[in-house]
């Protein structure tokens, strides 16, 4: 569910929504989401001084009750291991 509304948020975002990708996965430190755009919509996901990512990640914690982790990731990298 928080993924579907992540993913729904930021394809209002970006310029391409069909490269938005946000996976779950539940390590140590509790639950997170990762999410990966187009180099170029990147700007566009976190904002100025971070504002949109800060609000991003303020409405997804207010859903989901708890605190949860969001990470934006650079389309590029791989998570390690």
């Amino acid at each position: 569910m928080l993924t579907d509304a992540l993913e729904h948020l930021i394809r209002g975002l970006v310029a391409s929504p069909a490269d938005v990708r946000v996976r779950e996965y539940t390590n140590r430190r509790g639950q997170t989401l990762e999410v990966r755009v187009a180099q170029p919509d990147m700007g566009k996901v976190i904002g100025r001084q971070g504002r949109t990512a800060q609000a991003l990640r303020t409405v997804i914690g207010a859903l989901a009750g708890k605190n949860v982790r969001i990470d934006f990731l650079d389309p590029g990298h791989r998570r390690r291991r």
